[in-house]
């Protein structure tokens, strides 16, 4: 398997609803200049987990994207395995909110749901 060539990689997109819930998100914790920075590390059964933070760092290296004026920021070592993919926010009432990532490049997900290969 190749390497992909970095125009190729892509980085994270938002929904327009993650967008406005991540916006609010930092907001309150007083800091403009704050993006969302969305990585991998090993975890779980199926090998790797999710890792979604603020940070206001960001490296050359890394690839960013931007939507509804919030940047989403993925490392380098991550970009790989999440490029292309999709943050959305689900607010379902009393069945719970959160944010859900649409990945393209999952060839398996542990039972739990948490993990992912």
């Amino acid at each position: 398997m190749t390497s992909p060539n970095i125009a190729q990689l892509q980085g994270v997109t938002l929904t327009s609803s993650a967008a406005a819930k991540v916006k609010e998100l930092i907001a309150s914790e007083g800091d403009k200049d704050m993006a969302l920075r969305v990585g991998v590390k090993r975890s779980g059964c199926s090998g790797y987990a999710y890792d979604m933070f603020f940070d206001s760092a960001i490296d050359p290296s890394d690839i960013v994207n931007e939507t509804d004026g919030v940047k989403v920021v993925v490392d380098a070592a991550s970009v790989s395995m999440v490029t292309g993919a999709i943050v959305d926010f689900k607010d379902d009432g009393l069945a719970g909110a959160g944010f859900a990532i649409e990945n393209p490049n999952v060839s398996g997900t542990c039972g739990c749901g948490k993990s992912f290969s």
